[in-house]
C-alpha cells in the first residue's frame, strides 16, 4: 500500500496567491494503527478559497498550516483498516483529511457518512461544508423574509448557487452576482434568479441599481472589495450582510482593505456578521436534513465540478481563484 500514498505538502510561503511551486508532492508509508484509530482511502478532496487563509500566519479561526505539513483539506474517505469501535471496515467518513490519497486518524476526528443516501460528492458539495455554509449563513444571520430582495456574490460558486435557491424557497427576489455570461446564464435560466450582474461588465453599482431598485435587504458576501461597497450604498433599513469570504482579499491576505462604506451600516440599522462553521458544526444534522429532503423534492439541484487526480491540485487551486469553477469544485482519487 505504502507506494500508492501520495501527500501535498505545504513547500513554500505564498506572496499572493498560492501557485504551482507553494506545494511539494511526498510518498510516505502509513504507519501502523494506534488503538481508537482508522485508516481510510480518501475518494475525493475539496478544492476550497479558505486554502489561502489556511496557509497565511494571519490569526485565524483555524492555526495554519506549518511549512511541511501535508496540505489542510476536506475529503470524503472510505475506511480501509479500523482499530475503532464505531468503524469497520467498508465504512465512509468525511472531515479534515487532507490533501491526501490515504491517511490514518483518530477515529473521533472524522465524521461518519451513509452513502446510501447520497452520491460521496454531496458530501463535499451540497450536503457537506458548502451547503451547510449557505443554510446557516442565509437562514440563521440572513433570516430572509418573503418578499425580500437578496443579493449573492460568487452566486454560480460552491455556496452560491445553494444560497439562491434557498432564498428562492423562502420567497425572495434574488439578485445573483457571478462572472461571465455563462455563470450568469446558468443563474437565470437553471436556478430562476429574478436578476443576475456580470461583475466583468464593471458599474456594479449601476448594475445593483437596475437590478435591486427597491434597495437591498439582504447581501450574502463572499467576495468583498468593491462589490461590497457597492452593495453598501443601496441597503434597505435593517438590512443584513453576511460576510462567509472575501475572495478579492485574498491576494493581500496579510493587508486586507476593508469596505469604504460602512459608515452606512449606521445609518441604515445594518447588521453585518462574519461566521463560520465552526460555529454551527453542532447542528450540522439540522442542515443536512433540510438540504437533502429538499434535493429529493426537487427543490434544490447541486453543481459539482470534478476534476481528476491528485497530481491536478496545483491547477484546481489556481482555478478557484480564478473563478474558473462551476459550482463545488473538488478533485476525485480514486476509480
Amino acid at each position: 500500500m505504502s507506494s500508492a500514498i501520495t501527500q501535498v505538502r505545504f513547500a513554500k510561503e505564498a506572496a499572493g496567491l498560492p501557485t504551482a511551486d507553494t506545494w511539494q508532492y511526498t510518498h510516505d508509508a502509513l504507519p501502523a494503527l494506534q488503538e481508537g484509530e482508522i485508516a481510510v482511502k480518501i475518494h475525493y478532496v475539496s478544492v476550497d478559497p479558505a486554502m489561502k487563509g489556511w496557509i497565511s500566519k494571519k490569526k485565524s479561526y483555524i492555526e495554519p498550516v506549518e511549512l511541511g505539513e501535508v496540505m489542510r483539506g476536506f475529503g470524503v474517505a472510505e475506511v480501509i483498516e479500523s482499530r475503532s469501535d464505531f468503524y469497520q471496515v467498508g465504512d465512509f467518513c468525511t472531515g479534515f483529511t487532507g490533501i491526501q490519497t490515504h491517511g490514518i486518524f483518530d477515529s473521533r476526528a472524522l465524521r461518519k457518512i451513509d452513502p446510501k443516501l447520497a452520491p460521496l460528492t454531496r458530501f463535499m458539495g451540497g450536503l457537506g461544508m458548502p451547503g451547510f455554509t449557505a443554510y446557516f449563513g442565509l437562514l440563521d444571520i440572513g433570516k430572509p423574509k418573503e418578499g425580500e430582495t437578496v443579493v449573492v456574490s460568487s452566486a454560480a460558486g460552491a455556496v452560491g448557487h445553494v444560497v439562491c435557491q434557498i432564498a428562492k424557497l423562502k420567497g425572495c427576489r434574488v439578485v445573483g452576482i457571478a462572472g461571465g455570461p455563462e455563470k450568469c446564464a446558468y443563474l437565470s435560466d437553471e436556478l430562476n434568479v429574478d436578476a443576475t450582474i456580470d461583475y466583468k461588465q464593471g458599474d456594479i453599482a449601476g448594475q445593483l441599481k437596475a437590478a435591486a431598485p427597491e434597495g437591498i435587504d439582504v447581501y450574502f458576501d463572499a467576495v468583498g472589495g468593491e462589490t461590497l461597497d457597492a452593495v453598501l450604498m443601496q441597503m434597505n433599513r435593517h438590512a443584513r450582510i453576511i460576510i462567509c469570504g472575501a475572495i478579492t482579499q485574498y491576494e493581500n491576505i496579510e493587508n486586507p482593505v476593508g469596505p469604504g462604506n460602512y459608515v452606512q451600516l449606521l445609518t441604515q440599522s445594518c447588521l453585518m456578521q462574519g461566521f463560520t462553521m465552526r460555529d454551527y458544526m453542532h447542528r450540522a444534522k439540522e442542515a443536512f436534513v433540510d438540504l437533502l429532503t429538499w434535493e429529493h423534492e426537487g427543490k434544490i439541484r447541486f453543481r459539482e465540478h470534478i476534476v481528476e487526480g491528485i497530481d491536478t491540485f496545483p491547477e484546481a487551486v489556481e482555478m478557484v481563484y480564478q473563478g474558473k469553477n462551476n459550482g463545488k469544485l473538488m478533485i476525485k482519487l480514486v476509480d
